[in-house]
């Protein structure tokens, strides 16, 4: 896996898991009774951005280094998951 793979590999997964870790313990404006003017209710009281970036990371990278450690080790390829048989060589008749 190459530099460029593995960070893009990690982008993925960290993008993943920030809309997962986003609406957790979310306060809205209607909850708070609290609303902005020009705003809906749904909207966040306060969205903790930076708090919710760290989890994120740390989260990110625990399952990026499983993920590219399961990939570097060869245990699975490509051709393991080739259910249709489209990448085997084809046979040469003589």
């Amino acid at each position: 896996m190459s530099i460029t793979s593995a960070l893009v590999l990690f982008a993925v997964i960290w993008f993943m898991v920030f809309f997962i870790v986003l609406p957790l313990r979310l306060t809205t404006q209607g909850e708070a009774g609290e609303i902005v003017p020009g705003t809906h209710a749904s909207a966040p009281a306060d969205a903790q951005i930076k708090k919710r970036a760290k989890i994120t990371t740390v989260v990110a990278f625990f399952l990026w280094a499983i993920i590219a450690g399961t990939l570097l080790s060869g245990y699975f390829s490509v051709r393991d998951i080739d259910w249709f048989h489209r990448m085997s060589t084809p046979e040469v008749s003589r």
